[in-house]
């Protein structure tokens, strides 16, 4: 059997319906939640963890949007994944910026006990943390086929979203 990862990120409420929700976001919802039910493979989440203080930092000054504050319903998973993560016992890495470090040193220990066959990404934002994602574990596994469901996946804009497909495509990372 193959042993195939998938990661769904930052899929909470701030995300889809919330401070920084999308019209796109939301339609992505119910196929997220059925896709990662259906998956052959072993499913972990991340989410946009930020403190209190966030507009101090760096990004909350290029990005004066308080989202995803520990503890808060906006930082929460919304329910169809949330329920979906609790099924199958999910990991979920919590992340304070746009890429997880962590996540990638967790695949490194997984491929270690057993190579890995691919890495999917699915969820919210393309334009900013499927992306840095991305680039992270490609940078990390070049042999590993690292794909991104762009149907299950939605931008701060369509156009956003079109341009991080681009970028994805010309680092080698496949986007279906």
């Amino acid at each position: 059997m193959a042993n195939n990862y998938l990661i769904v990120v930052d899929m909470q409420h701030d995300f889809v319906s919330g401070a920084l929700g999308t019209p796109e976001a939301q339609a992505i919802v119910a196929d997220a939640a059925a896709y990662v039910r259906d998956f052959e493979g072993t499913v972990v989440f991340t989410k946009d963890t930020h403190e209190e203080g966030y507009l101090e930092t760096q990004e909350g000054r290029n990005l004066p949007v308080v989202h995803c504050v520990r503890d808060t319903p906006g930082w929460e998973l919304v329910p169809e994944l949330e329920e979906v993560r609790a099924e199958r016992g999910a990991l979920v890495f919590e992340k304070p910026t746009f890429g997880s470090v962590q996540l990638v040193w967790w695949l490194a220990e997984e491929n270690d006990a057993e190579p890995i066959d691919s890495i999917e990404l699915i969820g919210l934002c393309t334009d900013i943390c499927v992306v840095s994602n991305a680039l992270l574990i490609k940078a990390h596994f070049p042999e590993i086929p690292v794909r991104v469901n762009s149907a299950l996946c939605a931008g701060v804009t369509p156009s956003s979203h079109d341009a991080a497909l681009t970028t994805m495509k010309s680092c080698q990372v496949e986007v279906r």
